[in-house]
């Protein structure tokens, strides 16, 4: 008679944790402190740009008339997914402009892998 309500108890308690109760969300994103000095960090914004550069350079497409140039990445968020999901906004310059992009980039440690999802110019918050 006793196993019922202590498997409420455990229902309550596991809906309570997955929903946030507490702290964050699982699964939701984090955001990444100490941005600038995080190596892992700028690695993937420096990792974005040439990734980028590299595709764009193979589409044949300018966007400009010339590569982008990595200055550093100013804000980060992760998120874990099957891998780490990173959201990056990254300064770049351009012919001397300088400009902001949102990246997204998926890390899987265990395959040694990462990969470029979206790299677009900073729009609008």
């Amino acid at each position: 008679m006793m196993k019922v309500p202590i498997l409420a108890l455990l229902i309550c308690l596991l809906f309570a944790l997955s929903n946030g109760y507490g702290g964050t969300k699982v699964g939701g994103r984090q955001q990444i402190e100490d941005v600038k000095t995080n190596k892992e960090v700028q690695n993937l914004g420096r990792f974005s740009v040439a990734e980028y550069n590299r595709r764009q350079q193979k589409s044949h497409q300018s966007n400009g008339g010339g590569e982008l140039q990595f200055l550093e990445v100013v804000d980060a968020q992760s998120q874990v997914v099957s891998g780490i999901k990173y959201y990056l906004k990254v300064s770049a310059v351009r012919n001397g402009a300088h400009m902001l992009f949102d990246s997204e980039v998926v890390v899987k440690p265990w395959l040694h892998s990462k990969q470029l999802l979206n790299f677009a110019p900073h729009g609008p918050n």
